[in-house]
């Protein structure tokens, strides 16, 4: 599961996104639409619900080769036997996760600017970084453009595969593809269309037209 080809198009989750539907309906027609990597990202439900959703996604994922990532509850992982772990500036250090976790389970971490960028690179076990597309940002990140040329920029500093993350939807994904982003990842594109299955379809067509 080292290779980047996973990453095109993330599905991140948010029950409070799913019009009303639950995550494992959705996951499950954006699967058939064409998603090849699931972050479960539930933050707020207990702990015993995040533990359930995520057995039942992992079984709507099984046999389909699609990664199951968890976001930030590296106990969540561990318990249901996911496939990753996402972190963030202020979860848990990677060099603590990989070290509990080991060389076999994906981990991708979020990096906000240049700084965060060029301190991942001494991790060499690192499966992806996520940047943001587009959105706000905070003076810390401002010197980071956003947008095709924010993510490009993003491309040229990392070393790892990269997801870019925030504001995506089918007018711009091939644009961000264009990039030179491994991948494509987005949450209400997906999680609130009225047709998820298609939604995905959509969205992986132009993350792909951006590749020609």
């Amino acid at each position: 599961m080292k290779k980047s080809n996973y990453l095109k198009l993330y599905l991140v989750t948010d029950s409070g996104l799913a019009l009303g539907r639950s995550v494992e309906s959705v996951v499950h027609e954006a699967v058939r639409g064409g998603v090849t990597v699931v972050q479960l990202r539930e933050k707020e439900a207990s702990s015993r619900d995040f533990y359930n959703t995520a057995l039942r996604v992992k079984e709507i994922l099984r046999g389909t080769g699609i990664p199951l990532i968890i976001n930030d509850r590296l106990d969540i992982l561990l318990a249901v036997d996911a496939d990753g772990l996402h972190i963030g500036q202020s979860d848990l250090p990677y060099e603590v996760a990989r070290r509990i976790l080991g060389p076999d389970k994906i981990i991708g971490l979020s990096c906000d600017n240049d700084e965060q960028l060029l301190k991942a690179n001494q991790y060499e076990d690192l499966d992806y970084v996520a940047v943001q597309a587009y959105g706000t940002q905070t003076k810390a990140e401002a010197d980071h453009p956003l947008g095709p040329e924010g993510v490009l920029r993003s491309k040229q500093l990392t070393r790892h595969p990269l997801v870019a993350i925030g504001g995506i939807h089918l007018e711009n994904a091939a644009a961000i593809s264009a990039a030179y982003a491994d991948g494509i990842a987005v949450v209400s594109e997906i999680m609130s269309a009225a047709d998820p299955q298609k939604a995905a379809a959509n969205l992986l067509q132009e993350f792909e037209k951006g590749r020609k």
